[in-house]
């Protein structure tokens, strides 16, 4: 299972829905509005996803720890060994204390961000020019042979 998955599967089933009711609002203005789109995948080429948000989170936590740690007492070496391991929890199961915080805000995962990119991408036409015939008949052909397919 993807860590997007897992992020998923444990974040509260209402803040999963909230954010993909924002994300569905704002594919319909963009259809409405295509002259905006390509404005939006700006954005989103500069989105923070939920992992770069949480490893963030933990770097600056576990320097702050360590610098403490290291000028003022050693009980502050406890910090980045907690946020190292609340960051160790997320990579095997998903989940850890930020998260619940993290989602509330706003922060999605990166194939929830990916989802609004390919939608809009396709409203802008970016993929007319894939040959649908190309695409069945791909495990028939080499790489290089789909992407000629694909290209006429």
């Amino acid at each position: 299972m993807s860590n997007s998955n897992k992020v998923m599967k444990n974040t509260d089933s209402a803040v999963n829905h909230n954010i993909k009711r924002l994300t569905e609002t704002r594919l319909s203005y963009y259809a409405a509005n295509p002259n905006e789109i390509d404005s939006r995948l700006e954005e989103l080429d500069r989105e923070w996803d939920i992992e770069r948000a949480l490893e963030t989170n933990s770097s600056i936590l576990s320097l702050v720890g360590l610098t403490f740690g290291i000028t003022k007492a050693k009980k502050w070496l406890a910090l980045p060994l907690v946020v190292q391991g609340f960051l160790l929890q997320h990579a095997i199961e998903g989940w850890c204390p930020p998260l619940p915080i993290l989602r509330r805000l706003g922060f999605r995962t990166s194939d929830e961000i990916n989802y609004e990119r390919y939608a809009l991408k396709f409203m802008r036409g970016d993929f007319e020019h894939i040959n649908a015939k190309a695409l069945t008949a791909v495990p028939e052909k080499s790489p290089e042979e789909l992407l000629e397919t694909m290209s006429h």
